[in-house]
This record gives structure tokens, sequence and C-alpha cells, in this order.
């Protein structure tokens, strides 16, 4: 991405072709917190894939050192609950699948730039389907 492309205002693709649609906006997510999962230079984590967290999927990353429940006002962070969207890093992503505890993915606002690293069958398997979830999940 060029340096031009750093504030976000790209045409940005999603992993199935069309115009990357918004995460959430409560809370307000992505890197620039604008709500969309952009490619951001800088962006070192990768917040670029939209997922709806699960209570199972948050306790996963707060046991591993990354609490997305406590609120951070210094980050502009304002903790998470079941059900939030949220723009994660694709690598916790993927510790959380092989974990078998990946949260389900909203493909529409999912940066194609996942694709790198996540191949589009592994997160059509995970696809979110509004009627199937249970944030509440334990298995």
């Amino acid at each position: 991405m060029s340096t031009d492309d750093a504030n976000g205002d790209r045409d940005e693709r999603n992993v199935l072709g069309g115009e990357l649609a918004p995460c959430g906006h409560e809370p307000t997510t992505g890197y620039l917190r604008d709500g969309r999962c952009r490619d951001v230079d800088g962006d070192a984590g990768e917040h670029t894939l939209c997922a709806v967290v699960t209570a199972e999927f948050l306790r996963y990353s707060r046991d591993r050192g990354n609490d997305l429940i406590t609120p951070r006002p210094e980050f502009d962070f304002p903790g998470l609950t079941p059900g939030d969207r949220w723009c994660l890093c694709v690598g916790r992503w993927l510790e959380a699948a092989e974990a078998g505890v990946a949260p389900p993915v909203v493909l529409e606002a999912t940066n194609e730039s996942v694709l790198r690293s996540v191949d589009a069958d592994r997160l059509r398997e995970h696809e979110f389907d509004p009627e199937a979830f249970d944030p509440e999940r334990l298995d």
C-alpha cells in the first residue's frame, strides 16, 4: 500500500471481491477507528479480519495475554462483549482457528488482504450466519 493510502481513503475490496463493507460502529472498530477492517501501513497486527466475537474467543484471547474484554480508554478501546463485531489480527484468528475457537467471520467486511494468510475456503467454513450465531458459544 502506498503512503497516500494510509489514511484509508482508497477503495478496498473484501474477500468476496466486492467493496469492503463496514465491520462495526458499536463499538467502532478498525485500526483507524472508522468501522472498517482496512489494510493500513503501520498496522503491524493486520487488523483486517471482521469477526463477531464469542465469549469463548474472548476468554481464549485473554488467556493468551490479549485482553479484549477490559476497556482501555487510552487506546480508544471500549472492551468487547460477545456479539460485538471487531477487526481482528489475522494471526490471532488463525491461532484461534487452530485451537477450535475461532469466531465467525463477516466476509463482506473482511479485507481481501487476509487471503495472503488464510485460504478462502477456510474463511467460508467460518462464515458468520446470524441465524445460527450463539455469542455465548462454549464448544
